[in-house]
């Protein structure tokens, strides 16, 4: 699919990446193209899912939910059905903003979001320590994001 878009494309995804809320006019104006090309365009990249959604980021402090942590998981074993088991309910866990399988050491790495420290170990106790067939569970928690893009290289 990648060899579909052409260089405009790719400076329309790059820009509605870094300003999803930009008027179609001022994106026009930003890959010299006309308001209505602009769009067809825009359409068309909707259409064949290079846009899959129009998000609002928020301030994880100003929601209180300043601290980030990444939990590794290790599951007792490797079966389809352990596996299901285990991704069906960590994605009914609110805290939990991403879910990884990995290959490595752990099976799982989670991105979980929190108040603080005590906020963190209520999830681990209501949530996180329930999940089927976890065998290891450790937590790291974020000191600082030093970098953070949702924005793609396209």
């Amino acid at each position: 699919m990648e060899a579909e878009l052409d260089r405009i494309d790719r400076h329309i995804l790059e820009v509605l990446q870094k300003r999803g809320r930009i008027s179609n006019a001022d994106l026009s104006e930003k890959v010299n193209l006309s308001p209505s090309a602009c769009h067809r365009r825009v359409r068309h990249l909707e259409k064949a899912g290079y846009i899959q959604d129009y998000v609002a980021l928020l301030d994880p402090r100003k929601i209180g939910r300043s601290s980030t942590v990444f939990v590794e998981i290790t599951l007792a074993g490797q079966a389809d059905e352990v596996l299901d088991a285990f991704e069906r309910e960590v994605a009914k866990v609110p805290d939990i903003l991403e879910c990884h399988l990995m290959a490595g050491t752990a099976d799982y790495l989670l991105k979980v979001v929190a108040q603080d420290t005590e906020h963190f170990a209520l999830i681990h106790r209501r949530h996180l320590a329930r999940l089927p067939g976890v065998a290891q569970m450790h937590s790291s928690f974020a000191l600082r994001t030093v970098f953070k893009t949702t924005a793609l290289p396209v």
